[in-house]
């Protein structure tokens, strides 16, 4: 059976479903049937730039219904979205721009006049789309462009190996890396997730979307949303009293929120409390680490199914998922599961190895390797890169972690943040884990700094005491004063 390709569900659900909502972003809302013919029109237009299967193009913006329609557009007709960081500075677009070899960009209005200066940097970049705003000279406008272009739906021939989208990492360890992401990596992830997700939303119910659409964990959550013919709301970015506001208001039954959101939503709304979630069946989060108290308050609050899900875009989005089983019994007595990411996707392998690539025991601490369908081929022309990064068949993740006896997975931290004091390895996760259920600390990041006896330790004066002034120092550096 040839794989599905990543438009498949959304085409389908055009024409079995075309008066259902497809998706509205509090300006724009499309039925299914209004969301197919603008993708043909994108589809067309991405043609009729010069823009061939394979070849490359940018995106700039907050979230928006034109963002989402173009993932499909591009799906349908094999160009490469490689969507832009919005927080990012000129200077970084301008590096993921070149290194992806885009031939063409579109930009949001809020943006337009950064990429404009950036301009003359960019000699690849043949069209440059100005999203509504008042294009410069040598600009194409967006609207009109896209209403010039015909309505039929264009020929596929996508094949499930082609890649669906690059997008770049966060450049954690040097510059940003294009990571390639293929139909077939999206249909076997969307295809693991449904098996593991028992109790899903019906056809027709409604979700919502907060993340950005330029992170792997937006797009996956769309397709997923898409995959159980569901209607999506977007929100343009975060606001925790609009979030409540539209889980309350228009019976959402499924979302998916960052430990950050979930806490903005307990603290930053006043009478959260006392609103009804009672249409909410599945809240997922991820992407960074969540206190235990957080947690629960979030449990007992919303009073629906809650899934955890690790992954990245190495991964296309998922590796592991703790299930709404495993949270139920947490909360009943098995607290130690909350720490947990969860068990293996369906189809994937999971190991923990040494410095040498050696397999550990259950309960040693190394590094996450994994294999299975949505590993991703690697990275846009970085072939060393791709060559370690699955060294040994295994996609390494950089993260460290160990697998109980029972098949959890428990995340330490990322290998390369490791601290060595006094011959133990400490990982900063399990401090900031521990930091984290203090109710007066939002965020926190534990470092280490060198010390001749220990190795790496806290700055201390001679009595013992921690320098903080030392801790502060290079976030002040050049300023006049130390307060903040």
């Amino acid at each position: 059976m040839t794989s599905l390709l990543f438009h498949d569900s959304f085409d389908f659900l055009a024409r079995t479903r075309p008066h259902q909502l497809c998706i509205d972003d509090g300006v724009r809302a499309l039925n299914y049937a209004e969301a197919a013919t603008e993708v043909n029109r994108l589809a067309n237009g991405l043609l009729s730039l010069g823009l061939k299967s394979g070849d490359r193009f940018g995106y700039l913006s907050k979230n928006r219904v034109d963002m989402w329609l173009l993932y499909l557009a591009a799906a349908r007709t094999g160009v490469v979205p490689a969507p832009l960081n919005y927080r990012l500075a000129a200077a970084e677009w301008r590096y993921i721009l070149d290194d992806a070899e885009a031939l063409a960009v579109m930009v949001e209005a809020d943006y337009v006049d950064a990429i404009e200066d950036i301009r003359g940097e960019l000699p690849r970049i043949r069209n440059f789309i100005a999203i509504g705003a008042k294009p410069y000279m040598g600009w194409i406008d967006y609207g009109a462009w896209l209403a010039g272009q015909p309505t039929h739906a264009i020929e596929t021939r996508v094949l499930p190996g082609d890649v669906f989208y690059q997008m770049y990492t966060s450049g954690t360890t040097g510059r940003p890396k294009g990571v390639i992401v293929t139909h077939a990596n999206y249909a076997a992830n969307l295809s693991q997730a449904m098996i593991m997700i028992t109790r899903r939303p019906s056809v027709g119910q409604v979700a919502l979307v907060v993340t950005p659409l330029y992170h792997a964990a937006a797009v996956w959550i769309c397709a997923f949303c898409t995959n159980l013919g569901l209607s999506i709301l977007l929100h343009r970015d975060f606001d925790a009293s609009h979030v409540v506001d539209t889980l309350e208001r228009r019976g959402v039954v499924f979302t998916f929120l960052v430990p950050a959101m979930i806490q903005a939503c307990l603290t930053q709304v006043a009478d959260v409390t006392s609103r009804d979630f009672s249409a909410l069946g599945i809240l997922m989060y991820g992407a960074s680490p969540i206190a235990e108290d957080t947690l629960r308050r979030a449990i007992n609050l919303f009073g629906c199914d809650v899934y955890q899900a690790y992954g990245m875009i190495e991964i296309t989005a998922c590796l592991t998922l703790l299930g709404a089983e495993e949270h139920r019994r947490a909360l009943a007595g098995r607290a130690g599961l909350l720490l947990s990411a969860g068990r293996a996707m369906p189809g994937t392998e999971l190991r923990i190895v040494d410095s040498e690539d050696g397999e550990v025991g259950p309960g040693t601490v190394g590094e996450i390797v994994a294999r299975g369908p949505q590993i991703v081929p690697g990275y846009w022309r970085q072939a060393k890169a791709t060559a370690d990064f699955l060294r040994g068949g295994w996609a390494h993740t950089g993260d460290a972690g160990m697998i109980d006896g029972n098949g959890y997975l428990y995340i330490c931290g990322r290998i390369k943040d490791m601290v060595v004091s006094g011959g133990e390895n400490i990982y900063p996760r399990e401090i900031e884990s521990v930091l984290f259920d203090h109710p007066s600390i939002i965020d926190a990041a534990v470092i280490g700094v060198p010390d001749e006896t220990y190795g790496e330790a806290l700055p201390r004066n001679a009595s013992g005491k921690v320098l903080k002034t030392e801790l502060r120092a290079p976030y002040w550096q050049g300023r006049g004063r130390s307060v903040g």
